[in-house]
């Protein structure tokens, strides 16, 4: 394999990683923000609220715990490591080849 080939595929792999833990930060400023009771009114948490919800939109009400803040927990802490497992399983694939 050629080197320019291989870096090329480095920065791909470097790339999905970064997307992922973005992702994956986002989730977790999300459930944060809600465990600590964020004001719902500020923008940021109103951005990172509709972010986080978008991100964990298949997993959001997955879980039925009777307590919000478990569903919470649970649902959006799942699409973190699930983007956390697959971005990082990727770009470990992207830079094998």
């Amino acid at each position: 394999m050629s080197p320019r080939h291989r870096s090329g595929s480095s920065r791909a792999a470097t790339i999905v990683v970064v997307i992922a833990d973005i992702m994956a930060v986002i989730l977790g400023l999300w459930i944060l923000m809600y465990l600590l009771d964020a004001n719902r009114a500020n923008d940021l948490v109103n951005f990172v609220q509709d972010a986080a919800r978008w991100l964990a939109g298949w997993s959001h009400d997955l879980f039925t715990f009777d307590e919000a803040w478990a569903r919470v927990v649970a649902g959006y802490g799942l699409a973190a490591l699930v983007y956390l497992f697959a971005g990082h399983a990727l770009a470990n694939v992207l830079r094998r080849h």
